[in-house]
């Protein structure tokens, strides 16, 4: 028996720290993709409640104790919600899964203890970071000095949305800042548990809002002039208009976009061995992921031996309801994303491209918001199935001769974000690594190391997340003169 998520309704906004009423009256509805029911509604923040929001955050980072605290004071209070997460990551996996349609087998892992050890290794992180250096400038000494950035506006997608949360929120509380989070009208349920976690945690007054709502309340987040810093997660689209609306006041910004990432299969790979390790990255929260493994380049030689074997693997994925355990693939997060990977499976077909399998609705599910697990042989790479971004479960299996084709196909892309090499030369899969223009990659696995530098080359994304790299997007850099000859006492 699958375990239902009953009905969950919030009265209130996190703002500055506490519950409080709305200043609007307009409510969001969240809607199961399984059963395509009302399982939760919350406020839908507006201008107003922004405005409130920024101001706790401006003053909390201007007069408040948060900044100017130690930092093992800080990493005491992040090292409280880190651990809470522990103790309700199913919960928070349950109702992740409830609102965007994530499996529950690999929600808990993907969607709540990923999470957490993000926050975790955030601390470690931030425990080893140069604040303050002393370099030997051409004039004289020189201190340089690494500062909080201030008022960080962070938002969220719907896919991963305590992940991305935690890659925002962790490294800039850790690092001094204040922070107004805007979740997704689609999961905003989980935000209330993180925002619960927050307060028991002990966050001064005013550090962390947390807001509901959707595009076009965004968009004045954005564009506040009380917001020193923006870290967005989204499509492509959304990121340039963020950059746009930022750039009214100069607003700095990083963007983790999207991808249409390669796994290159090189003819000496052990075909089990890939299959096992490419079709559970290829469809992972049912293919709406940024970083899944959308297109897989197999060699001509053995393309017919491959494309039955990722047909067979990716025709067997159990889909179903997303709380089942038993589940491997669920329902697109909305009627929006059901349809557009629809349209783009007859895009495929219309392109010349054929179907090994799925490529449609799954005749078992009378409701919810399904596609099959969709692999298309026969891709050219200039297909628009190849080079657009479809965020949903269709995946192409395209051919190449040799290594420099299946190179120059993986760096074909407008995107840059993930890949991998899958050969029984660990040593030559490195050498493709080198050569692929992506941010991030692997060799004969895939995995994102929360202790490394994660984001992407060309429409990718701008800056990093994670890492030394991703926790000093959120300080700026001063450099301060000393008399010459002066030696620190």
């Amino acid at each position: 028996m699958t375990e239902r998520t009953e009905l969950v309704e919030h009265g209130q906004l996190f703002i500055g720290g506490e519950f409080t009423d709305p200043l609007g009256t307009e409510v969001i509805e969240v809607i199961s993709p399984h059963t395509e029911q009302v399982i939760g509604r919350v406020p839908h923040a507006s201008e107003g409640d922004v405005d409130r929001a920024v101001a706790a955050a401006r003053r909390a980072f201007d007069e408040g104790p948060w900044p100017r605290m130690g930092l093992d004071e800080r990493i005491a209070v992040i090292t409280r919600i880190k651990d809470a997460f522990a103790v309700r990551h199913e919960e928070f996996a349950r109702l992740i899964s409830a609102q965007n349609g994530t499996p529950y087998s690999s929600s808990v892992m993907v969607q709540a203890l990923a999470a957490m050890m993000v926050w975790d290794s955030a601390i470690t992180v931030a425990r080893d970071f140069p604040y303050e250096e002393r370099r030997d400038g051409v004039l004289g000494p020189l201190l340089v000095r690494r500062e909080p950035v201030g008022v960080v506006a962070a938002v969220v997608p719907w896919n991963v949305p305590q992940f991305t949360a935690a890659a925002k929120l962790a490294p800039a509380l850790l690092a001094g800042c204040t922070a107004v989070l805007k979740v997704s009208p689609e999961t905003p349920l989980d935000a209330y548990v993180l925002a619960e976690i927050a307060e028991e945690a002990g966050l001064p007054p005013g550090v962390l809002s947390i807001l509901p709502a959707d595009r076009e309340v965004s968009e004045y987040l954005v564009g506040h002039r009380d917001v020193d810093k923006v870290s967005f997660t989204g499509s492509v689209a959304a990121g340039r208009r963020v950059m746009e609306v930022a750039s009214r006041n100069l607003t700095r910004v990083t963007l983790e976009l999207g991808g249409k990432s390669a796994a290159i299969i090189l003819p000496d790979a052990d075909l089990e061995t890939a299959v096992a390790g490419i079709v559970p990255f290829a469809w992972m929260i049912n293919g709406q992921a940024c970083v899944a493994q959308t297109r897989i380049l197999a060699p001509n030689s053995r393309y017919d031996e491959m494309a039955e074997a990722f047909a067979a693997a990716a025709g067997a994925l159990r889909v179903g309801d997303p709380l089942d355990p038993t589940t491997e693939l669920g329902p697109l997060v909305a009627r929006r994303q059901q349809q557009r990977s629809l349209d783009y499976i007859k895009l495929g077909q219309e392109e010349g491209a054929k179907i090994l399998t799925g490529g449609n609705r799954p005749a078992a599910q009378e409701r919810g918001w399904y596609v099959e697990p969709t692999l298309f042989g026969s891709v050219d790479n200039s297909m628009r199935i190849a080079r657009e971004e479809i965020f949903g479960p269709v995946i192409c299996l395209i051919p190449y001769e040799d290594e420099a084709e299946a190179v120059r196909i993986a760096d074909d892309s407008p995107y840059g974000l993930s890949g991998s090499v899958w050969t029984a030369d660990t040593e030559r899969g490195i050498d493709v690594a080198r050569r692929v223009r992506t941010g991030t990659y692997s060799v004969n696995t895939f995995s994102l190391d929360m202790l490394g530098p994660f984001g992407g080359y060309k429409n990718s994304g701008l800056g990093r997340e994670f890492g030394p790299e991703g926790y000093g997007e959120f300080f700026e850099h001063k450099m301060i003169h000393l008399p010459a000859g002066y030696r620190e006492a």
